[in-house]
This record gives structure tokens, C-alpha cells and sequence, in this order.
């Protein structure tokens, strides 16, 4: 268990901003509709918690602007994760990897909740994560692909002040937007519609890294 949570610790999740709208579902795929009818529950964050999900250590409530990016984007909110289904396998050296492929949004790996003024979580979106290298050692010489739009890539450009794959190894993710409408499109890694304001942790990823908060 400290393994994970020492892993977890490093969990940021993003991605550019895509603006593919969804096609119809692959072979296999389930809809949109299908895809929160099974993820519901999750709407009560403490069954999230009870499932395997892990709350972001750093606690950080990720914003466009966070990543360097035009505020107007607006938010993600907060990750909540599941380790074993992102196969993470060892401490970041120095990047967190892993070995999963698990694209199933049936089970999605990764839910995301906005902070609400009470202190509540809210549900608003959906993700899944899959390790580059892993994904290509299973054979797969394309992106993974959801209802026919690839998953974003991540990875670091070393030029920028900005680590764009957040302290991982480069990988492909998917952001699904079924519990908040989002007006930049289903896919788009954030929500103009969502808000940090009510967050209690973090506020930035130096606040998140300070053992301090300093």
C-alpha cells in the first residue's frame, strides 16, 4: 500500500485539447449511455473509495491554466484512480510507469469530481490511461481509439517549463465528459463548465511537490 500511495503521489492526468467530436461506438465499445449507466454509482464518491479508487495524494484540482494553457479552457477537477488497473510497477525513476492496457470504459481507470462549495464531490467526467510502451509491446501499433478518436498523447517536451506528461512515462488518455456537459466537445481534456473554485488542497503543482505546502 505505500507503494501505491507513493506512486500515486505522482498522478497527474492531461492531455491537449482535442476537439474530435465522438463518432459511433467500435466493435465492441460501449455507448456513452451505456458507459454511465455503468459508472453511476460512482456519483457517491465514497463507493469510488470503497471500489479501489484513490484520491490524488497531492490532492491538486488540475486547471487549464495549471498546464499553461489559456484559463478560458477551464478545469478538470480531481482524479480519483485505480493502480491496479493502470498497472502501475514500480516508484518513478524518474517517471512513474506501468504495464496496463486497460481501455474498457466500462471500468474506466480513472474518475474525475469537481469540489463543491460544501465540500462534497461531484462527478463530471470519466478517463482511461494506457502506457505508451506498454501499448506497443502488446502489439498495437496505433493509439487506442474511442468510439473512432485516438487518445491523446502525452508526452514531455523538454524545452518547455511545463512537464506535459506530469512526471510519467509517455502515455495515451481519454477524457469523457458524460456527467458535465462540456461546450469545447465530449473529448476535450478540459471543461469550461467546471470549476476549482471551491478546492481545498493544492493550488499549484509547487504547492502539490513542497513536503510543506510552501
Amino acid at each position: 500500500m505505500r507503494l501505491i500511495t507513493t506512486l500515486a503521489a505522482f498522478l497527474f492526468v492531461a492531455g491537449p485539447v482535442a476537439g474530435a467530436a465522438p463518432a459511433s461506438p467500435g466493435p465492441g465499445e460501449p455507448t456513452l449511455a451505456e458507459v454511465r449507466k455503468l459508472t453511476e454509482r460512482f456519483q457517491d464518491v465514497d463507493v469510488a473509495l470503497a471500489e479501489g479508487y484513490i484520491r490524488d495524494p497531492f490532492d491538486l484540482c488540475d486547471t487549464a491554466e495549471m498546464m499553461g494553457r489559456p484559463a478560458a479552457e477551464g478545469a478538470m477537477g480531481v482524479h480519483y484512480f485505480r493502480p491496479d488497473l493502470l498497472g502501475i510497477t514500480a516508484p518513478p525513476s524518474p517517471r512513474v510507469n506501468g504495464e496496463g492496457t486497460h481501455t474498457d470504459f466500462r471500468k474506466p481507470s480513472i474518475l474525475i469530481y469537481e469540489p463543491q462549495p460544501d465540500g462534497s464531490m461531484e462527478l463530471v467526467a470519466v478517463e482511461n490511461l494506457v502506457f505508451a510502451a506498454a501499448w506497443r509491446a502488446a502489439g498495437n501499433a496505433e493509439r487506442p481509439t474511442f468510439h473512432g478518436v485516438p487518445y491523446d498523447s502525452m508526452i514531455d517536451d523538454p524545452t518547455t517549463a511545463t512537464d506535459e506528461a506530469h512526471m510519467f512515462e509517455p502515455h495515451f488518455d481519454r477524457h469523457v465528459w458524460i456527467y458535465r456537459d462540456n461546450p469545447n466537445g465530449v473529448f476535450t481534456p478540459f471543461n469550461p463548465a467546471v470549476t476549482c473554485e471551491h478546492h481545498r488542497g493544492a493550488r499549484n503543482h509547487h504547492d502539490a511537490h513542497s513536503p510543506h505546502g510552501e
